[in-house]
């Protein structure tokens, strides 16, 4: 499907700037009503225009579920892909288009189920994706199923008595698999949405942000328990780079190392102690990252891990243009390295 049929636009500096209305495609949106994704296709559509990338030149990707209508609401290239199989044609397309920005919107059942092997693999190749999982604990489009994230226990349509299953935790299976960028946000949250995407926009290498989001009508209330207005400040942590955790309605409470588990202590705000954690999404190592992903309560928000290393089509083009520099040996390569006699 392509929307990228207007007159290209001007860039920054050179003439009027686009607005996020012109990454709003002419397709009325289908989602019920109350859904998270309308607050993701909005906080998306904002925080285009400040790329300064052209709409011709960016491309969304997306699998099979509810949040894998997003390309059709956007006003640039897309491609509806199969189910669990979004990762792997938009790393066909970024790697034979590499001056293209791919973004990639998939669900927890999309993207951790059918297409969880693709995920892995897509990380630790550091393959140059956007990557946005809608994670709703359920499976929406098809009416009510529980999916890789949902809780132990929880009964739904192919669970009545109850999963049996412990449920994935998709940040610290995208810090295992060496994820360069990897962030979580909640759909309630726009401003800082958006803050976390443009961050994931201007990464080099794979992006993957985690997005806790709503599904009104078969899993209602999918992450009351701790985004909810009522409870978020004491239930949510939000790790900054440089910023000691510190979180709490009164700022009263941090987090420090007790061994090798986080702990969580109580202080007067206006003397927080010196050993409480300071998050460093730059570390080396995705040790410490790997620490908040598994948080209990509060659960950690923001970026966890944000370093840049060769991305695969940098790699790839890398060793075609090393083999197009020795010359050609047609024998060379029809005898191959390894050659054997038969004997009568």
């Amino acid at each position: 499907m392509d929307h990228a049929h207007d007159e290209l636009e001007t860039l920054p500096g050179s003439g009027p700037m686009l607005q996020a209305k012109d990454f709003k495609s002419d397709q009325m949106v289908r989602w019920c009503p109350g859904c998270g994704d309308f607050a993701i296709l909005s906080a998306v559509q904002k925080i285009m225009p400040a790329l300064a990338v052209p709409k011709e030149k960016i491309v969304f990707v997306s699998g099979i579920g509810c949040s894998s209508r997003f390309p059709y609401y956007m006003n640039t290239f897309g491609f509806h892909s199969i189910h669990g199989r979004a990762l792997t044609v938009a790393i066909g397309v970024k790697c034979s288009k590499p001056d293209l920005q791919v973004w990639v919107v998939t669900g927890d059942g999309d993207c951790l189920s059918i297409g969880g092997n693709h995920l892995l693999h897509t990380l630790r190749r550091n393959a140059d994706l956007k990557i946005l999982l809608f994670n709703n604990r359920i499976y929406g489009l098809t009416k009510g199923q529980y999916s890789p994230t949902s809780e132990l226990g929880k009964k739904t349509k192919s669970s009545p008595m109850g999963t049996i299953e412990t449920p994935l935790n998709p940040i610290a299976v995208a810090l295992a698999a060496e994820a360069g960028f990897v962030a979580r946000v909640v759909d309630t949250d726009l401003s800082f949405m958006g803050e976390v995407l443009s961050r994931a926009a201007k990464h080099k290498g794979s992006a993957f942000i985690e997005i806790l989001q709503n599904c009104v009508v078969f899993n209602d209330g999918a992450w009351d328990s701790i985004a909810a207005k009522e409870v978020r400040d004491d239930t949510m942590v939000r790790v900054v780079h440089g910023k000691p955790l510190i979180f709490g309605k009164n700022k009263e409470k941090g987090i420090r190392l007790r061994g090798l588990e986080p702990e969580v202590v109580t202080f007067d705000q206006a003397n927080p102690p010196k050993d409480l954690l300071v998050h460093d999404e730059k570390a080396p190592s995705a040790t410490l990252a790997g620490f908040l992903s598994r948080m209990g309560e509060p659960v950690a928000q923001g970026i966890f891990r944000a370093v840049e290393r060769p991305t695969l089509h940098e790699l790839m083009d890398g060793q075609i243009e090393q083999a197009r520099a020795v010359p050609a040996d047609l024998q060379k390569l029809l005898k191959g390295p390894e050659t054997w006699t038969v004997a009568a």
